[in-house]
């Protein structure tokens, strides 16, 4: 490990951390994002008024389906296998904007916080896709790990 970068070595290589010698342990960890749209999309997504379908249903399955892809994507994450995968999505008028937050569990050696992160990642990406016709300024913001827990660092949880 090279200045507490962990996926670096001493010669400036990328490599995948080696957990052989961690804990098996309960680890979980929570995202949150915010999908960013005009207020009369906000408001057509409400009254189901899309054809593509169910626009929360669809992101909503995108997150988990992502969050179990996380090590296809990012090149040096482990393949975890999740015992459980929730992603939530919560329209906010007064943003206007639909929060998705994610939370990831896993019994391992190794956190889920990549997990958490890409299934909000993949949720908010797929929830645009589904609302881009009609609104293409329709933004993903704020993609941030808000609480992680297990393993040897215990509880982390943002400030604010």
């Amino acid at each position: 490990m090279t200045g507490g970068l962990s996926h670096i070595d001493a010669a400036g290589n990328a490599v995948m951390v080696d957990v052989t010698g961690k804990d098996v342990t309960e680890r979980t960890a929570t995202a949150e994002g915010r999908v960013v749209m005009a207020p009369a999309t906000l408001a057509r997504i409400a009254e189901r008024g899309f054809k593509k379908g169910d626009v929360l249903g669809v992101a909503q399955l995108a997150g988990i389906m992502g969050a179990k892809r996380t090590a296809d994507l990012i090149p040096l994450c482990h393949p975890l296998p999740l015992t459980s995968v929730t992603v939530e999505l919560e329209p906010r008028s007064d943003e206007p904007a639909i929060l998705v937050r994610a939370t990831c569990r896993v019994t391992g050696r190794t956190g889920v916080e990549m997990e958490a992160l890409t299934a909000v990642a993949a949720a908010g990406l797929a929830l645009i896709d589904m609302i881009k016709a009609v609104d293409p300024a329709a933004s993903l913001e704020g993609v941030r790990v808000l609480r992680k827990e297990g393993g040897k660092t215990g509880l982390w949880e943002r400030a604010s």
